[in-house]
């Protein structure tokens, strides 16, 4: 059997370069940006107990995960998200940390899922969290990171939309609507699926769920309403007047940072993790072709269920196949084309040792540096150059070493000139 017999696995990448490239470009973006926003960066297992995501989810989770029985005998899964580790992470240093605690990872992460466009059985994800403030401003400074990851990237207003809602007002909402509080859950996955679902199955969900007539039909319009709307509809109820107060702050917030045409209010959105608390978002690419780019909200009750420190906490998760997917569609994939400084070109092989001294000054001046490993003809290595876009070509000849220079050629506008030997191969003065 051959190597290429042996594919690689559904749902798991190659990278060659131009893929590694692309990957490196959204990873240095998201760390510049986490770097602005006084984050700092941890990593954890990438193999945990399996009994970490069932107390956190329960046991059908078992079947999305790549779990297995360890030769200690122990049940382990390949972690499919950041979230239960980063709490116990915090649990063990919270006491000690200032806050804020401004967290962010670039975990790999599994899941066995079925593969499609913008979703994998593996992926890399941007993780951002602040624990230990509850101050809307902090629910705007996290939309205000993740928008801003994007932007880094040359994604603008004109690409993407944040839609913002919260928890406690759709909530509010709903008891205001004679839903019991044990019928909410069942309703927030209703709604969660109301951009992707047609309004007569949304319909039959919702009355599966037991919720009336009348009730179905105003549920199903929250999504078209402005805050303002919402305001006016339910005027006379506090805690819903309270909760959209406290939104409008979070998207205030966003409008004086400068992210005002980045974000909208979407009474639809509750997102489908029963953890949320309060503000939930999700970032989409406008025209709807693809997933979510982003998703996140307020937690404040995770940390201690999950056996930790009793802080509030808001984060969000940005994965990189939607991502690269839509910066190749908006043709804002960089280019991995190798980018050489100089290519040494060396006429004999009496001169090879100046050649390599040449190349190795070169790289401790951080150029970049490539010569032929065999000896060929002068016109062959410049054709080389030629083909790996080299900048400059530097030629190491018998002559001109006798004289104490190397020729230098310009591949572009073929300009020449010398450098002395001695200054090259010295370096420069300290």
């Amino acid at each position: 059997m051959s190597s290429e017999d042996v594919q690689s696995l559904a749902g798991f990448r190659e990278f060659f370069p131009a893929e590694f490239a692309l990957r490196q470009h959204i990873f240095a973006a998201w760390r510049r940006v986490a770097a602005r926003y006084g984050f700092v960066e941890y990593d954890g297992p990438p193999l945990e107990p399996l009994e970490l995501y069932t107390r956190k989810s329960g046991e059908e989770i078992v079947g999305q995960l790549y779990s297995f029985t360890d030769r200690g005998g122990r049940e382990v899964a390949l972690r499919p998200e950041m979230t239960p580790s980063f709490a116990r992470m915090i649990s063990a240093r919270a006491g000690g940390l200032p806050k804020p605690i401004r967290w962010f990872s670039i975990p790999q992460l599994f899941r066995f899922e079925r593969p499609q466009r913008g979703r994998l059985r593996e992926h890399f994800q941007l993780n951002m969290d602040i624990v230990g403030e509850s101050d809307p401003l902090a629910d705007a400074e996290i939309i205000a990171a993740a928008l801003d990851a994007l932007r880094e990237l040359g994604l603008d207003e004109t690409h993407i939309v944040a839609r913002v809602s919260d928890r406690r007002l759709v909530s509010a909402i709903l008891t205001a609507e004679g839903v019991s509080d044990d019928r909410h859950l069942a309703v927030y996955a209703v709604l969660d699926k109301a951009d992707r679902e047609t309004p007569e199955w949304l319909s039959e969900r919702l009355e599966a769920a037991t919720i009336e007539e009348g009730t179905r039909a105003r549920l199903l319009e929250l999504p078209t309403l402005g805050l303002e709307e919402v305001r006016l509809r339910y005027a006379r109820d506090e805690a819903i007047l309270a909760a959209a107060d406290s939104l409008d702050l979070v998207l205030s917030h966003l409008g004086s940072a400068g992210f005002g045409d980045y974000a909208r209010f979407d009474a639809g959105l509750v997102r489908g993790l029963a953890y949320y608390t309060g503000t939930v978002f999700e970032i989409w690419e406008r025209s709807g072709d693809l997933r979510a780019v982003c998703g996140g909200g307020r937690y404040d009750d995770l940390l201690a269920s999950l056996g930790g420190v009793d802080l509030p906490a808001l984060g969000f998760g940005m994965g990189d196949v939607v991502l690269a997917e839509l910066l190749r569609d908006l043709e804002l994939a960089p280019d991995a084309t190798l980018e050489i400084d100089d290519f040494i070109v060396c006429v004999s092989d009496d001169q090879r040792g100046t050649a390599l001294a040449v190349g190795a000054a070169l790289r401790r001046q951080d150029r970049r540096v490539i010569y032929d490993l065999r000896e060929r003809g002068v016109g062959r290595q410049f054709k080389t150059a030629n083909q790996l876009g080299a900048a400059r070509a530097i030629v190491v000849g018998p002559d001109d070493v006798a004289r104490g220079v190397v020729v230098t050629k310009d591949m572009s506008s073929g300009d020449t000139g010398e450098i002395e030997l001695g200054e090259l191969l010295d370096g420069p003065d300290e």
